[in-house]
């Protein structure tokens, strides 16, 4: 489970910008908390659910998550032995270049509230470190400062001999895993199994691939389409023949990726048949039709994406980030969506959901349900400040009750984070 994630200088943010999974003790409905000892509250929220206007920096949110967990992951093995650190320190002003970029992470990991963290400038990682908390005090597990490494006495294994084989651009956590380091495995191994959704247009190429890399078809995403109104049944998978010209093509390009990448055999040789998948419906004389995906709509090509990955986070108890969890998809089905994380029935393991949105809809109500889907900690806004740097705050920063109306509070900019200070906006006139 993540407990916060903190960046800075990065991308369209500047200082130091906070998401928080930590309830607030204010009082909202609880039936969707996830219980951990480990936070201070004693709870976390499912769901952070965040808006803000164009060119706000929300997606700079999702980027700056995929780059932590990016370097953790690949620093050690993909990275350029003379390379730097690929980062994007904030552009808006010039001294961002030359400060470092610093990236701070609370997770719970063996039941312990864990913090890592670690400051990186375009050739190097200048520091790093990881803490937990086995009691309310917080005790090293190591720090590292340029070449120097600290070890605690609670961190076990050859850390030393891991610690030479660390590069400038490469984090030690990565390093250790590589190394099959059995505890920061385990913390790798935990930003591994984030996973994202940042497509808008899926084609039926894409839909089908993903279907394939993730085994098949959940039953439970029929399902859903099906009491979405979609119009799917059921689905059909069958495999057919790959064309000669495909089979050449895919050779070439395989033989391709094996002399110019490390990769060699662990790549796999093109096959003679590619797996295909069809929706079915049902036409007017009761007869089930298939249809290719690229027949079906964007919204259904997306849904499929989004609610595959929904269902691995919750049967994983994982953390999904989704970018525009709105494109092509109506309010009813977001809000359907963000009910599979927010309802202890239906995430039993703790699943966890960051999500950018512009569908006000779901701040302020839910289908059947006196009270909004979201907790007043669930929506966090992200706004422009002057010198054009990303700001990042919830709205429990703002006197509410529980029963305000968030949605037309938000859209009359009571809040920030629209795009225009003055609803009135003064239109020119075309010369």
């Amino acid at each position: 489970m993540f407990l916060r994630f903190a960046i800075s200088n990065y991308c369209s943010i500047h200082e130091s910008q906070a998401l928080s999974f930590v309830a607030s003790s204010l009082k909202d409905r609880d039936d969707g908390l996830i219980e951990c000892t480990a936070a201070p509250s004693g709870s976390i929220i499912p769901a952070i659910v965040i808006y803000g206007p164009n060119a706000s920096g929300k997606t700079s949110l999702v980027t700056a998550i995929q780059f932590a967990q990016g370097a953790i992951l690949h620093s050690h093995a993909k990275g350029d032995s003379k390379g730097g650190v690929p980062r994007q320190p904030f552009k808006l002003d010039p001294r961002a270049a030359s400060e470092p970029t610093r990236c701070e992470i609370d997770f719970v990991l063996n039941g312990m509230r864990h913090h890592y963290g670690f400051t990186a400038t375009s050739e190097e990682f200048e520091s790093e470190w990881l803490y937990y908390f086995p009691s309310s005090h917080r005790r090293r597990l190591f720090e590292r400062e340029g070449g120097q490494f600290l070890f605690g006495r609670d961190l076990g294994g050859h850390n030393t001999v891991i610690s030479n084989l660390t590069r400038p651009n490469s984090l030690f956590v990565s390093t250790a895993a590589q190394n099959r380091h059995a505890y920061l495995s385990k913390v790798v191994d935990l930003f591994r199994s984030i996973r994202f959704v940042r497509n808008v247009d899926v084609p039926g190429a894409a839909a089908i691939s993903k279907l394939n890399e993730e085994g098949g078809m959940d039953g439970r995403v029929i399902a859903f389409l099906r009491n979405a109104g979609t119009g799917v049944v059921n689905y059909k998978r069958h495999e057919v023949e790959t064309s000669e010209t495909e089979r050449l093509i895919g050779r070439e390009v395989f033989d391709l990726f094996r002399r110019i990448t490390d990769l060699g055999d662990e790549l796999p040789d093109p096959q003679d048949t590619k797996v295909i998948y069809e929706l079915t419906h049902r036409a007017s004389d009761g007869e089930l039709v298939p249809l290719d995906l690229n027949e079906e709509s964007a919204g259904t090509r997306r849904l499929l994406l989004v609610l595959g990955e929904a269902y691995r986070a919750i049967d994983h108890g994982s953390l999904l980030v989704v970018d525009e969890l709105d494109a092509s998809l109506h309010t009813h089905v977001c809000e359907a969506v963000l009910r599979i994380f927010c309802h202890a029935a239906h995430n039993p393991l703790g699943a966890q959901l960051v999500a950018t949105t512009h569908d006000t809809n779901v701040m302020s109500r839910s289908i059947g349900q006196p009270e909004g889907l979201l907790r007043r900690d669930e929506i966090w806004f992200v706004g422009k400040s002057d010198v054009g740097a990303t700001e990042v705050y919830p709205l429990t920063d703002f006197s509410s009750r529980k029963d305000d109306n968030f949605e037309r509070g938000y859209l009359e900019g009571r809040f920030g984070a629209v795009p225009f200070d003055d609803p009135e906006v003064e239109r020119g006139e075309a010369g």
